[in-house]
């Protein structure tokens, strides 16, 4: 006999509740894991493609790990080291090209950007705040980084956490799958399928996306000679997840600063502008209907919603977390409002279950 819903409802706020108080007091031990479990996600369908090859499972994560060691791992490093070179020299340009677009505009502007306006006495306030905390805030934020993921601690770890989850995640799976509530086996089981084809698909897909973006923007902007095109391109890529937002802001940062490096020469302030045009068309034409596909889920305004949320309250852990915990919310919410509508309290008690509204 299946417990009374009440208990059933009493257990799994329990368990939510250990879970959100994990997240809170052990944000940076748990991070190497999250991570690590999430390479391990991401790489088990290579592993189980490798496997259907006649790979033993040792044999398809050995193969996976030596890519990961010999090709992603220094492309990584080599990337993150000119980003953060580009990054700190533009925040070190910034005030000089603010202080041009000022004089530009008072010159064209006069009266409205008067020293004692509201209006220039804003931009003023923005000019300096950039000119004295600029470089100071992008070097902290990079020391941050790295003071909170405690990067030889993060090298290590995250690497062999991913190895061995993904050896054993055929395993795990089952083993979780022989502890599931008998009476509710099933129902889970549907769940988590959806879930993780709803994961499959964003993550996996927009995970691809914004890299192949992010590599097209960062490449063709540097081969237009853009300077920062590589940040600018990253920049692009982190956010193409959001739609039209990527294309936006990386536009308009691409674009600004073309006009500073190409003042009089507007072919290439045109090429800048040509680029993100076909971006925009690759990822909405292409990519995206290739590779995430149309039936996902998960509304760019609720994924904004969970990214805030949980970055707020549980750190960067909990960005790491918020689009898995979004769709798995996304799911049980349209479970829920399903079962809602089949039930009593929705039709009322005078209709059958089965009967269809007209």
């Amino acid at each position: 006999m299946a417990l009374p819903v009440r208990e059933q409802a009493t257990y799994w706020g329990i368990a939510t509740v250990i879970f959100c108080l994990a997240l809170w007091f052990l944000g940076d031990v748990l991070l190497p894991f999250i991570v690590g479990g999430a390479i391990a996600y991401m790489m088990d369908p290579i592993a189980d493609r490798l496997e259907r090859l006649k790979f033993s499972r040792v044999a398809a994560t050995a193969t996976i790990s030596l890519i990961a060691v010999l090709v992603i791992i220094p492309v990584a490093v080599f990337v993150f080291k000119e980003v953060s070179e580009q990054a700190l020299g533009l925040l070190a340009v910034a005030p000089e090209y603010f202080a041009t677009l000022r004089d530009t505009l008072s010159e064209r502007f006069p009266s409205i950007l008067q020293a004692d306006s509201p209006v220039g006495q804003v931009l003023s306030t923005i000019g300096n705040t950039i000119k004295e905390q600029g470089t100071n805030i992008a070097r902290t934020v990079l020391g941050s980084a790295i003071g909170v993921i405690n990067a030889l601690v993060f090298i290590v770890v995250v690497p062999v956490v991913a190895f061995y989850l993904l050896l054993d995640w055929d395993n795990m799976i089952a083993r979780i799958d022989a502890l599931l509530p008998r009476d509710h086996a099933q129902t889970i089981r549907n769940l988590a399928t959806e879930i993780d084809n709803t994961l499959a698909s964003f993550v996996r897909g927009q995970l691809t996306v914004c890299a192949v973006l992010g590599t097209f923007y960062a490449v063709a902007l540097m081969l237009v000679g853009l300077q920062f095109g590589l940040v600018v391109g990253v920049i692009a890529g982190l956010i193409t997840f959001i739609p039209y937002v990527g294309a936006l802001v990386g536009g308009a940062l691409a674009i600004g600063l073309a006009l500073f490096q190409f003042w009089g020469e507007p072919q290439w302030i045109v090429a800048v502008a040509i680029i993100f045009a076909v971006g925009q068309f690759l990822e909405g034409n292409i990519l995206t209907p290739k590779l995430v596909g149309q039936s996902v889920g998960l509304h760019p305004v609720w994924l904004l919603f969970a990214l805030s949320a949980f970055g707020s309250v549980f750190g960067f852990v909990g960005m790491l977390v918020a689009v898995p915990v979004a769709a798995m919310l996304g799911v049980l919410t349209r479970f829920g409002i399903t079962q809602y509508q089949g039930s009593r309290l929705y039709r009322g008690l005078d209709q059958d279950p089965d009967e269809r509204d007209e």
